[in-house]
């Protein structure tokens, strides 16, 4: 019975629907969620001064740049405060870092002249206050791998530049005129400019830059002659001024007595002037003396003046350094002694690099200088135990340095140094005829007087053990201060 009651075709029971999820409508009606994101992000940026503490569910899909709720003035501050190290990659961040960061910079160097004449440089750097012009103007191969290179001027040249090359050619230097234009687009976007350095202006570009840079005041003038100085009579406020004439192997130009007379009447507040490969008399020098009273610092590189100028340093009241350097004489003929006179005011003697082998120079530049408390000779050639010897009339040194004068002996430098009574400094360097086993025991008792000591007159000194028996040398070896 239970076998004929059974249906031979049953229907299966009907499956209950379950209802959908939160999940899958949500997955599957994107739209709106795409629309709370968006509002989201608006109420975000909108409202700035929310509190920082409520975070949203879902994060944000790009990221947003903090730093644009900085001023100008606040991100400039933080800027400065960083490493100078740092400040090329600060540049690159974007388009506002890179403006900002080139508000800092102060000083630069051009490559480019068409980055000055375009005006890029100014709004690339607006607050410079010092530019360097002088790699700019130079007409050289960027790709060259000879570099020319001089203790003022260094360019790159091409392998088959012939044997008469000579740099003052137009193809070596940009015209006039175009560096005139240069200088004028400089002194109208950058009136706070306080140091310049230039090779080839003229009377006119110089005149338009004292005209709108009125704070001026360090001038460097490279290929410079007599008619170039009178544009610097303008410059009311400048101190510092570098004037090069004449480079060998680059350029001629030639500055004489006219134009040390122009410079003297017109920048009477200069305190520290250097004169390079200028020509020049007594009379130039005497003018320079008697306008620039408030003249400190004196350097002559390379000097081609004439015999018995040497006298005319003694017309310069307040010079309180004075400085040669490269130069192949000092004064061949410099007249009777007691007609030189000398710097009553002078402090500071450097010779650097001089071929020091004339005796009449050598013996009038010391009584000129004998009133000096420093005196620092350097790499210079003839300085003999002869010619080291004038320097005892200077009474008041208190500092010695000595580098590389080859010839001087250790019987020649002990000579000198016991008639400075007041001597305190003393430093010699590769001299090596100045020998550890000359020191004689009086020698030996002066160095012990003294506050500082650096004694290497070469590579074998043993200076310690030249000193037994007395308390100088034991620690320190080479070198010392007392304090």
């Amino acid at each position: 019975m239970e076998e004929q009651n059974k249906n031979p075709n049953p229907t299966p029971p009907l499956k209950k629907k379950r209802p959908s999820s939160w999940s899958n409508i949500w997955l599957k009606n994107t739209k709106p969620l795409k629309h709370m994101v968006v509002a989201m992000q608006l109420q975000s940026l909108s409202s700035p001064h929310d509190d920082p503490k409520s975070k949203t569910l879902i994060p944000n899909s790009s990221p947003i740049d903090r730093t644009l709720l900085l001023s100008d003035e606040l991100l400039l501050r933080i800027l400065a405060k960083l490493p100078d190290s740092q400040r090329n990659f600060n540049s690159l961040v974007c388009k506002r870092w890179l403006n900002l960061q080139g508000r800092l910079v102060r000083s630069l160097t051009v490559l480019d002249w068409n980055f000055v004449v375009s005006g890029r440089l100014i709004h690339r750097f607006p607050n410079l206050n010092h530019v360097d012009l002088i790699p700019a103007a130079l007409i050289s191969p960027r790709n060259s791998g000879i570099l020319l290179s001089n203790r003022l001027v260094s360019m790159h040249i091409d392998s088959g530049f012939y044997p008469n090359w000579c740099f003052g050619e137009e193809k070596n230097l940009l015209p006039v005129d175009v560096i005139d234009s240069g200088l004028k687009a400089l002194a109208s976007g950058c009136p706070n400019l306080r140091k310049l350095q230039v090779i080839g202006a003229s009377e006119v570009g110089l005149l338009r830059v004292a005209e709108e840079c009125s704070t001026l005041q360090e001038l460097e003038l490279q290929k410079c002659n007599d008619n170039v100085l009178r544009g610097i009579v303008a410059f009311q406020n400048l101190q510092i001024l570098k004037l090069v004439g004449n480079v060998d192997g680059f350029y001629n130009s030639v500055v004489s007595d006219i134009g040390l007379t122009i410079l003297a009447q017109g920048c009477k507040r200069l305190v520290k002037l250097e004169l390079s490969g200028c020509e020049g008399s007594f009379d130039g020098i005497k003018a320079i003396g008697k306008c620039c009273q408030m003249l400190e610092e004196l350097t002559l590189c390379d000097h081609r003046m004439d015999d018995g100028w040497l006298a005319a340093l003694s017309f310069c009241e307040n010079l309180k350094t004075l400085r040669f350097q490269s130069c192949k004489w000092i004064d061949p003929n410099p007249g009777l002694e007691e007609h030189l006179g000398s710097c009553v005011a002078l402090e500071r003697l450097h010779l650097q690099k001089c071929q020091l082998r004339d005796k009449n120079s050598i013996g009038a530049i010391f009584p000129v200088c004998r009133a000096a408390r420093e005196i620092i000779i350097q790499d210079c050639w003839g300085l003999d135990d002869t010619l080291f010897s004038f320097a005892s009339i200077c009474r008041r040194v208190k500092l010695l340095s000595l580098e590389g004068c080859s010839l001087l002996t250790t019987e020649g430098l002990e000579s000198v140094l016991h008639s400075w009574q007041d001597l305190q400094s003393l430093r010699v360097v590769s001299c090596k005829h100045i020998k550890d086993s000359e020191i004689s025991p009086s020698l030996a008792t002066l160095f012990s007087t003294l506050k500082e000591l650096r004694w290497s007159p070469d590579t074998k000194s043993l200076l310690p053990s030249s000193l037994v028996g007395i308390s100088m040398g034991k620690r320190g070896g080479k070198f010392f201060k007392r304090t």
